[in-house]
């Protein structure tokens, strides 16, 4: 269904934390006109953690409509609680949304049979498309392989975000898995050899500075021109390192209002990017040439 760069978009916000609409829509036309495959919105890059679950629903409705059908729009609808999972991906349909992007439960640490009862559950009580998310440096809690190839087989979990940068990972998913499963990356730094490995596209931080490079690095390993694919990724590199110099968001927020495309806003417990921080970050942008 998705192929190549798809963004894990920020959620732009003033300082006192209000989301700002308006960059909103200028994040949304900076993607479609910069040949972005696909919006994640309110992912863990859009501060999905801080977000209450009706402003949640109301920015899922936004950038669909934002949209307009131009950009496929895939919405974060994870959450600890499988009720809330319910809710939220029930939102993201009826807001019409593409599809559904699904963390792991994080802190409660469920075990593989309960992470395979909540996929399922939430998959037979909406009926949208819906993508794993298995990121478990963040949420304590590693889906094994064997428990994805289980649920590969729901009509309806049409695929999986893997963000363990671990691409031996990759080919045993592959073997396991039903057919028709999509397999994404979640880890910009190893995005083009798991594209060149079989994967097929990266849900990418990077993408909201560089949305044209990556496209074209996401293109050329999809198929299978490795030495541009390695050229491009060669260039993007400072940035797949430093956008993590602090916990994501923090460096991609600030480098999205260094390039004037958003306001300095994040809401507690994160804070600013640091200055020190900052230097490196961006001397990383300046590398790439998006400032």
């Amino acid at each position: 269904m998705f192929r190549g760069s798809i963004v894990a978009i920020i959620t732009p916000m003033y300082e006192d934390g209000r989301i700002d609409q308006d960059s909103m829509q200028r994040l949304v036309e900076f993607h479609v006109e910069g040949g972005t495959s696909a919006i994640v919105a309110v992912g863990t890059t859009g501060e999905s953690a801080t977000l209450g679950e009706q402003e949640h629903c109301e920015l899922i409705r936004r950038v669909v409509d934002l949209a307009a059908g131009r950009i496929p729009v895939i919405a974060g609808t994870g959450a600890n609680s499988t009720t809330e999972a319910v809710a939220l991906t029930g939102c993201a349909k009826q807001a019409g949304a593409d599809a559904a992007l699904l963390v792991t439960p994080y802190y409660n640490k469920p075990t593989q049979e309960g992470l395979y009862l909540h996929f399922k559950a939430v998959a037979e009580a909406v009926d949208i498309p819906q993508i794993l998310y298995n990121v478990p440096g963040r949420t304590a809690c590693d889906m094994l392989p064997e428990t994805v190839a289980r649920l590969s087989r729901i009509p309806n979990i049409v695929g999986i975000k893997e963000a363990t940068g671990d691409l031996d990972r990759l080919a045993r998913l592959k073997s396991l898995c039903a057919e028709d499963f999509d397999f994404f990356s979640g880890d910009d730094a190893s995005a083009c050899e798991f594209m060149l490995k079989g994967g097929h596209g990266d849900i990418s931080v990077t993408a909201n500075l560089a949305p044209r490079l990556m496209q074209r690095m996401c293109t050329a390993a999809l198929s299978g021109r490795q030495d541009e694919a390695h050229a491009i990724n060669a260039r993007l590199d400072p940035l797949h390192r430093n956008l993590f110099v602090q916990s994501n968001p923090i460096p991609v927020k600030w480098a999205v209002a260094e390039m004037g495309l958003s306001p300095r806003g994040i809401r507690l417990p994160l804070t600013w990017l640091t200055e020190d921080a900052q230097a490196v970050v961006r001397a990383a942008m300046q590398q790439v040439g998006v400032i």
